[in-house]
């Protein structure tokens, strides 16, 4: 059996020689491993000298491939869920260019040319670990939003209904001398759940609240659109619907 498996471990590594291509490009050599990304591409990297001997780079690629695929990264978790993952390989990110690279020597190349690989696949991944928190993401971005444009609010507010039971709202913005309170909730998926359990919160809330109180949903917007069923039904109770991408049209009655 251990011969075998010695033989298939030889058979791996001849594999993995014979399928890594190289290309000289204005004094990089450009890398194709037979590594594969989300995207079904092969992932590719870039060595050049150095004082040290070589680096090694992705130029970029990696996490310009996340934030185009709408997984930005310029939050505070989501900048120290990347920094944990490149510091597990001992690679390096250029905060400029976005490039992850690492600084190798003859006698460490080939360690760390698979350190890279392994850093840009984990981080590659991200966009799919980062999905259980795409939620609080997107909190994070409308709270962004309301921080950018001097709007003032306070986050994670419970407020009571007149049946007795609490309702959690992402933001509850103040009564000010010409706009009534305002309530939101950042809705990352709103789908039909969401949606029955925005406007029932609402329905419960507007009850024990001032009169004039209204409520907005902000709906994330850029993966899917957002149906007009949902839409209506947010309207029909006086929810009003903002999408992601047209929240600027709201800035004047939240600002207030």
């Amino acid at each position: 059996m251990l011969a075998e498996i010695h033989a298939l471990k030889d058979q791996y590594i001849s594999w993995l020689k014979e399928s890594i291509t190289l290309h000289e490009l204005d004094g990089w050599v450009e890398v194709t491993t037979p590594f594969i990304d989300r995207h079904n591409d092969y992932l590719q990297f870039y060595v050049g000298r150095s004082d040290s001997g070589y680096i090694l780079s992705d130029d970029g690629y990696t996490i310009v491939d996340l934030e185009q695929s709408g997984c930005q990264l310029n939050t505070t978790r989501r900048q120290s869920l990347l920094a944990m993952t490149l510091r597990g390989y001992g690679v390096k990110q250029n905060a400029e260019s976005k490039e992850l690279y690492v600084d190798a020597s003859s006698a460490n190349y080939a360690r760390r040319k698979h350190s890279l690989i392994q850093a840009m696949l984990a981080v590659n991944d991200l966009y799919y670990l980062a999905s259980p928190h795409v939620a609080s993401f997107y909190f994070e971005d409308v709270e962004a939003w309301l921080e950018a444009q001097g709007i003032r609010y306070s986050p994670s507010v419970k407020l009571t209904g007149a049946s007795g039971f609490d309702h959690h709202f992402d933001f509850v913005i103040p009564k000010s001398a010409s706009r009534p309170e305002r309530v939101l909730l950042s809705l990352n998926r709103p789908d039909r759940a969401n949606i029955e359990r925005t406007v029932f919160a609402w329905e419960d809330t507007k009850k024990a609240r001032r009169k004039e109180a209204c409520a907005y949903a902000i709906l994330n917007d850029a993966e899917r659109a957002i149906s007009e069923d949902s839409l209506s039904a947010l309207k029909a109770y006086q929810v009003n619907p903002v999408l992601w991408s047209e929240r600027e049209s709201v800035l004047e009655e939240l600002a207030a």
